[in-house]
């Protein structure tokens, strides 16, 4: 990266000027040490570096250190130049040339790391009860979670995806009653649900469930005799919109894991027992506590109640562990942010069976709020629900998915309906589409023949399609020149997709992709409202349409490959 070009040609003139006692009484340099950022007046560079931290050890004014250190700069044909105490960099024509033939040359690959440490992870999200239809918020995880795992994979990590059925819980029973009671309503009964605050806790009473109840009679004359029956038909039924659900929206996982199917293998008995065994469980008015406070949680956590049943934690102990044995090194959770205190006790009971609680990852993520001109709505066809299909119905899965994903996963999303489903550059999914599909039909006019309105007549192609073709198939480094004054800016920008990508993996932020192809495609707007692609200048045009194809490039593999939005030729 250009970035790494410049500190290692800064880091070496140091350690040679230290060698020639050019900078005070300094006597060796530490690498690391010197940390250089993009000017915010780019007429001084593209990079720039305070060397003033030097002060200390050289005794020296800054502005003399920066001197001496440009003394040692092999420039090659790159610009330095000392203002005050930052030496800024401008890089030459050779390195932004070369990064436009990196693209050409890696195409899909261009923006991979390279020589990193990679992992075998499991990453869980969305993970909803199969009780209902996924609001917003479940909408916002599976964006951002198949989001991240594309980002992951594209690093080079080996990335498997995993949603937690929570199918053992009393919640299965309560669809079940649920569905009964839409059933007999289907039936002609007269009936409704309980009007009891409390009791009604036991129901789910949304619409949602009344093209079950028509589902199950087609097959069906009346009530079981079992009201399992229900439950599992419901369960089944509800597992399968979301499935469904989940392909719409572009999120695929490899595995559904059953938390009932943890319960039947015995695996949640053989985790407590372990913790027993090990002294990490105390019984105390009648339930079984595990001694969490030992290991950094607030306070010690119930496994087993008084009457017998097991806690939510207990099966995601035995889950966690699940996943250790089935031997990844990295567990990456999404959970939303009222699950905050329950990363203490998960990590607790991973250190306690003898496994590094550092293995697992836990993202918190923030509601989604959706608004219209600034105000807060609701909308959703389900009472009390707002439902990722309603959203996805009203602006589309690109939009959706995009806007989902936009913003830091610890803060708090406004989806403005109205400004997502808007075909102008204040949507910043259709901005960044058009500039793909700008892209495209600059490529498609150059291989196209012009038709003069007036006389009826066509004149040529300015270029033919095998000579595209040749163009882009055996592109060098050296065709791009005739434009890097008037494309730095683009060259700079497209060459940053590196370090996003580096970036945003290591640090799990995926809405930094986001905010990228918004800057790439205001930088390549520019660039084409400031500069003719075709004209009678070959040469110029030549080194313009590869800009263009690079843009393209890097557009797509970061919305196709990274975001899952499409990147369309035409709009």
């Amino acid at each position: 990266m250009i970035k790494d070009y410049f500190i290692n040609s800064i880091e070496n003139a140091i350690e040679k000027a230290v060698k020639e006692g050019k900078l005070g009484s300094m006597t060796e340099y530490k690498t690391g040490t010197l940390n250089p950022e993009r000017p915010k007046n780019t007429d001084f560079g593209d990079y720039a570096v305070n060397v003033s931290s030097l002060a200390r050890t050289a005794r020296i004014a800054p502005p003399q250190i920066a001197n001496a250190i440009l003394e040692y700069i092999d420039k090659d044909d790159n610009e330095y130049t000392v203002i005050g105490g930052f030496i800024n960099f401008k890089a030459g024509k050779k390195i932004l040339s070369n990064l436009v033939e990196e693209i050409f040359v890696n195409k899909k690959e261009f923006g991979k790391p390279q020589n990193v440490e990679t992992e075998k992870i499991i990453l869980e999200y969305v993970s909803a009860n199969p009780t209902g239809p996924f609001h917003i918020g479940h909408g916002r995880w599976a964006a951002m979670g198949s989001v991240l795992a594309n980002l992951l994979k594209f690093y080079g990590h080996d990335v498997y995806q995993e949603f937690y059925i929570n199918d053992a819980g009393s919640q299965i029973q309560k669809l079940g009653n649920s569905l009964a009671i839409r059933i007999r309503q289907e039936l002609g009964e007269d009936v409704d649900f309980p009007t009891d605050e409390i009791e009604r806790k036991n129901y789910y009473p949304g619409d949602y469930l009344i093209p079950v109840a028509k589902k199950y009679l087609e097959t069906h004359k009346g009530l079981p005799d079992d009201i399992q029956e229900l439950c599992d038909f419901a369960k089944d039924y509800e597992e399968k919109v979301q499935r469904d659900l989940l392909d719409k929206f572009k999120v695929h996982f490899d595995n559904f894991y059953s938390e009932l199917s943890l319960h039947k293998s015995g695996k949640v008995d053989e985790c407590v027992s372990k913790l027993k065994a090990s002294g990490k469980i105390y019984q105390k008015d009648g339930a079984d506590w595990f001694k969490s406070s030992d290991y950094g949680d607030d306070q010690d956590r119930v496994i087993k109640k008084a009457d017998g049943s097991n806690t939510y934690l207990t099966a995601d102990i035995a889950y966690h562990i699940d996943k250790l044995e089935r031997g990844f090194d990295r567990m990456i959770n999404i959970w939303g942010a009222d699950h905050h205190g329950y990363v203490a006790r998960v990590k607790a009971s991973i250190e306690a069976l003898g496994y590094e609680p550092d293995k697992l990852e836990v993202l918190l993520g923030q509601l989604v709020n959706l608004v219209i001109d600034g105000n807060e709505v609701r909308m959703g066809k389900r009472k009390n629900m707002v439902t990722l299909e309603d959203l996805i119905d009203e602006v589309g899965v690109d939009a959706t998915r995009f806007w989902m994903s936009m913003r830091n996963i610890d803060t708090t999303l406004d989806f403005d309906i109205e400004l997502a489903k808007k075909n102008s550059d204040e949507n910043p999914v259709f901005y960044v589409q058009y500039a793909h599909a700008r892209a495209c039909s600059i490529l498609r006019n150059v291989i196209s023949e012009k038709l003069n309105t007036e006389t009826g007549e066509k004149s040529p192609a300015p270029m033919s399609e095998a000579e595209l073709e040749q163009l882009i198939s055996s592109f060098k480094a050296d065709m791009v020149l005739p434009t890097i004054d008037t494309a730095r800016h683009l060259i700079l920008k497209l060459e940053e997709y590196k370090s996003v990508i580096k970036n945003s993996a290591e640090t799990r932020q995926v809405y930094t992709i986001c905010r990228y192809v918004q800057e790439l495609a205001a930088e390549f707007h520019s660039f084409y409202n400031a500069n003719r692609v075709i004209s009678d200048d070959k040469e110029m045009m030549k080194a313009r349409i590869a800009l263009v194809w690079s843009v393209k490039t890097v557009l797509h593999n970061a919305l196709e490959d990274i975001l899952a939005v499409t990147a369309p030729d035409r709009m």
